[in-house]
């Protein structure tokens, strides 16, 4: 556990005596083996098991009239009591983040998303999202299922350049919404990966989940059965040009696993370049040429999500958004081409 994650797991959390909530449970069956702070948060799925913890510790949670700790199992018949703190204030703080809008209508609005900056805040007092941009500019934003998140039908990780679809109703949300959870949209992605792949394009089936060891990366886990352990994962690619230890490649995923497409190119043993997580390595002018500057062309993974093909969630007519690749990246692949003569 980190020093700062310690820290908040130890401090108080206020609980105005106008505003708590008292809630008493009397545990009626047998619950084996189930501690305390997971049974509370089944019970209340807006309360983080942090801030359970954090009730439990301070005395806010009895057992039986006795305090008690979050790992402590429950039993039938016990008598929980406890102190609930009122729900955070739930409002993005709109700010004057440029936005470059590549199409937008009365009921959805598509971005060209820039390197460098996330979808959406983690919680109330999170700046400097796309979603704090979005709010200042747009006058009616989607709900959807998370406050935090208004309009956001799908994300591009932080340093994934390209097009965004943004729901302005909550009817063209959940329409648009069931159109990737039943996998009838279309999106095509350019990257530079290292390497020249043996086949000119490929399928790659290989499932993914949480890295084993570092939390904050995924993997190809070929041996995992559980679906709570790897989802499937499936990417098309498609080799578009070839370089002189480098290669353009066009990747269509067809399931949206958190860094799938980053994931899977490493697994083939062609990481994207720049993407330092999986195995890539950041790309200069003098490493293309052997002469020039050696300052990387672009400080994150050379990913692009260049198209989107999907039914307009209200008008039902078909339609292909595309976003325009970044100067840095177009400046690598022209470096790339005069190296090869391509």
């Amino acid at each position: 556990m980190k020093p700062e994650e310690e820290d908040i797991l130890e401090r108080p959390i206020p609980l105005d005596e106008d505003q708590a909530e008292r809630v008493r449970l009397r545990i009626r069956r047998k619950v084996p083996g189930r501690r305390l702070d997971k049974y509370l948060h089944a019970r209340f799925p807006r309360l983080s098991r942090t801030t359970l913890q954090r009730l439990i510790r301070q005395g806010a949670v009895t057992v039986n009239g006795q305090p008690t700790k979050p790992s402590d199992e429950v039993n039938g018949g016990d008598l929980i009591e406890l102190v609930i703190p009122p729900p955070e204030p739930r409002e993005v703080v709109p700010e004057p983040i440029p936005l470059d809008i590549v199409y937008e209508d009365e009921y959805l609005l598509a971005l060209n998303k820039p390197a460098g900056i996330i979808c959406h805040p983690a919680h109330g007092e999170q700046t400097g999202t796309l979603v704090n941009g979005l709010v200042y500019y747009a006058n009616q934003l989607s709900h959807g299922e998370d406050p935090f998140r208004p309009g956001i039908v799908h994300r591009l990780d932080k340093n994934t350049t390209g097009i965004m679809l943004v729901a302005k109703t909550d009817e063209a949300h959940w329409r648009l919404a069931l159109q990737f959870e039943r996998r009838t949209t279309e999106k095509t992605y350019l990257a530079i990966v290292h390497g020249n792949p043996h086949f000119d394009g490929d399928t790659i089936n290989a499932p993914i989940g949480v890295h084993p060891v570092v939390r904050e990366k995924f993997a190809v886990m070929v041996r995992a059965n559980r679906i709570d352990v790897a989802k499937e994962a499936v990417t098309v690619y498609e080799v578009l040009e070839r370089y002189d230890g480098y290669a353009l490649v066009k990747l269509m995923p067809k399931t949206g696993r958190t860094h799938q497409l980053r994931v899977h190119m490493s697994y083939i043993k062609h990481p994207i370049v720049g993407d330092t997580m999986y195995g890539g390595r950041t790309l200069s002018e003098f490493d293309i040429l052997g002469r020039g500057s050696v300052e990387p062309i672009f400080a994150h993974q050379a990913l692009h999500a260049w198209k989107i093909r999907f039914r307009h969630p209200i008008l039902e007519k078909p339609m292909e958004l595309e976003a325009p690749i970044p100067p840095a990246f177009k400046r690598a692949v022209n470096l790339l081409r005069s190296q090869t003569g391509a």
